[in-house]
């Protein structure tokens, strides 16, 4: 499995706190959601703003940074809360596999290279499958699932 994780720069933070307050105050950016996922040894919860993506009728939340924080709490509590305002979703999260990644790695860089391009190096939406597929291991991806479903 891969570790590959892209700490935050400085401004990466600065970004990060005005679209999760943006998005808090219930004016998201581009779709922007507040993720909350309980961490795995306090069991409080944690938040940072993600980019959610429609592929194929499901969601999903792509890890453009690699395997984070939040990405290892996920892993251990397969539930999380997704809001913007006063609106929120709890959710269930399956991990997809990285055979099923490719198509939506491409959706994802789409939708949002203009923002998490950079983490994904020489790889872009036109990139090949066989590509696609030898980077997943370094990008988790989870299918969002309703909590009551």
């Amino acid at each position: 499995m891969s570790s590959r994780y892209v700490r935050p720069s400085a401004v990466d933070a600065v970004f990060n706190g005005i679209v999760g307050w943006l998005t808090k105050i219930g004016l998201p950016l581009a779709g922007s959601r507040v993720l909350s996922v309980r961490g795995r040894t306090s069991g409080e919860w944690r938040s940072t703003p993600v980019n959610p993506l429609r592929v194929g009728g499901n969601r999903y939340l792509v890890s453009p940074r690699g395997h984070t924080q939040w990405v290892r709490n996920m892993r251990v509590s397969g539930v999380g809360r997704l809001s913007s305002g006063r609106r929120t979703e709890d959710f269930r999260a399956q991990e997809v596999a990285d055979d099923e990644k490719p198509p939506i790695l491409r959706a994802y860089l789409k939708a949002w290279a203009w923002e998490v391009g950079r983490f994904f190096e020489d790889v872009d939406a036109s990139a090949s499958d066989a590509r696609l597929l030898e980077i997943a291991p370094d990008f988790p991806v989870f299918r969002i699932v309703s909590s009551s479903g």
